[in-house]
């Protein structure tokens, strides 16, 4: 009789499991209901890195990321809108999308206040995760704003502050104060042990988590508290390898040189990105970080500039950016945002789509020699119904055909050049020599 019941409940979740593979494709709605169970998911793996480069863990294979950005995912506020993202994503061969994993504090919070959270917008994160591995795509997930957006490293000095912790009015105590950290260190336990309400799966053994980005954007008030940023960096990725084995970790730098790397400063945007606390080589340099990331804006960095001027510019940015993760770091680097307001054309081409092809001809020229240029993700991408989280650099890429088609390419090329190499690489179906 028990061997009964058994066999009838192994056939329960067969047919479940049926119905949801034959039903359920990655190109259609979710299901509305969830079915926590780990081996009902879509086969993917790791990935990690081999010295400059990432790599398929299960097959060692190298990996070149074309991606994007879509920082809003958690906010969305629809799961039908958060797949139609990921599967426009993955329609341009882009296997890489990177998106928020924080709100602190403010309307619509993750985190309520040290230790709260909200179950239910936890539990949009959950399907931002599960829908991406259903798509195929892996996320890099930031864990903290040093904006005030969505709450930011401000939010968590006013916690301290309303606690009765005797905190300076500086923003850079968020890297020092032993609350402070206490209370980050908590958020990043809370993610990273989290088990997946729609898959089952705990963050941390989810392959369709790419790598932990620590913060976006880390900047100090005064270069004086750069040390405290380079010693908060190495605190927090060690701490996390203590939670996670399996995931990469990295900073969220922008790429700027600060005065301790005197040799670069003529490649950063202006005096100004030298005053700011971070340093590309030696906050990324740190043990546990495993691979490097620059940001990339030429609009903004360098308004006043001609488009002649900018892309010079640019082209220096991202040579010298490989050549320190190639020759100093000895670790990936990836462009992990790459952005262009798009305003002008030139003969007919947009201004952004030149800039935005300096990056990926770089990026190219690094893959096919495996070197330590490892891949860009544009700045940002969304859906019509989306443009609350619209910025000057957004755009929907069906509605820009000449950036559409370069993305596509980019995505395309990438694959390809691996293809007679890698038995195991796929290759989109549209892609083509």
């Amino acid at each position: 009789m028990r061997g009964r019941r058994i066999y009838t409940l192994l056939g329960l979740f067969l047919l479940i499991a049926f119905v949801y593979l034959t039903y359920f494709s990655p190109t259609q709605s979710p299901p509305a209901l969830k079915i926590p169970i780990p081996w009902l998911q879509p086969k993917l793996s790791f990935v990690g890195r081999n010295s400059t480069r990432f790599v398929d863990l299960s097959t060692g294979d190298p990996i070149y990321l074309n991606g994007w950005n879509s920082y809003w995912l958690l906010s969305a506020g629809s799961h039908s809108t958060v797949s139609e993202m990921l599967s426009r994503g993955r329609a341009m061969g882009m296997g890489v999308c990177r998106t928020w994993a924080f709100s602190d504090g403010g309307p619509t919070p993750l985190q309520i206040s040290p230790a709260r959270f909200d179950e239910a917008m936890f539990q949009e994160l959950d399907f931002v995760i599960y829908e991406a591995r259903r798509q195929g795509v892996r996320l890099i997930l930031s864990l903290v704003n040093n904006l005030n957006a969505f709450g930011g490293k401000a939010q968590y000095v006013l916690w301290a502050k309303k606690n009765g912790e005797n905190v300076t009015n500086s923003m850079d105590s968020f890297f020092s104060h032993p609350t402070i950290k206490r209370y980050y260190k908590n958020y990043l336990k809370t993610i990273v042990t989290r088990k997946n309400s729609y898959s089952g799966i705990r963050y941390y053994d989810e392959p369709a988590i790419f790598a932990w980005e620590l913060m976006n954007e880390p900047r100090c008030v005064s270069n004086s508290s750069a040390p405290l940023i380079k010693s908060w960096i190495a605190e927090m990725a060690s701490f996390v390898k203590t939670l996670d084995q399996n995931h990469l970790v990295t900073v969220g730098l922008e790429g700027f040189y600060s005065p301790k790397t005197t040799h670069r400063l003529g490649v950063n945007p202006g005096d100004w990105a030298a005053s700011l606390c971070s340093d590309f080589i030696l906050n990324s340099a740190v043990e546990n970080i495993d691979f490097a990331s620059v940001h990339a804006y030429p609009d903004s960095w360098i308004p006043h500039a001609n488009l002649e001027e900018k892309v010079r510019y640019l082209t220096t940015w991202v040579e010298s950016h490989i050549n320190d993760s190639e020759h100093i770091l000895e670790k990936p680097v990836l462009f992990s945002e790459v952005g262009s307001r798009s305003i002008s054309e030139q003969n007919g081409t947009h201004e952004g789509d030149i800039l935005l092809k300096i990056v990926y001809d770089k990026i190219y020229e690094s893959a096919k020699k495996q070197g330590a240029g490892s891949g860009a993700l544009i700045w940002q991408l969304t859906v019509k119904q989306m443009q609350r989280f619209r910025d000057d650099f957004s755009l929907v890429a069906q509605s820009h055909p000449s950036t559409y088609e370069l993305i596509k390419h980019q995505s395309c090329r990438l694959q390809l050049l691996f293809r007679n190499e890698t038995a195991g690489s796929k290759v989109d179906h549209w892609c083509h020599d």
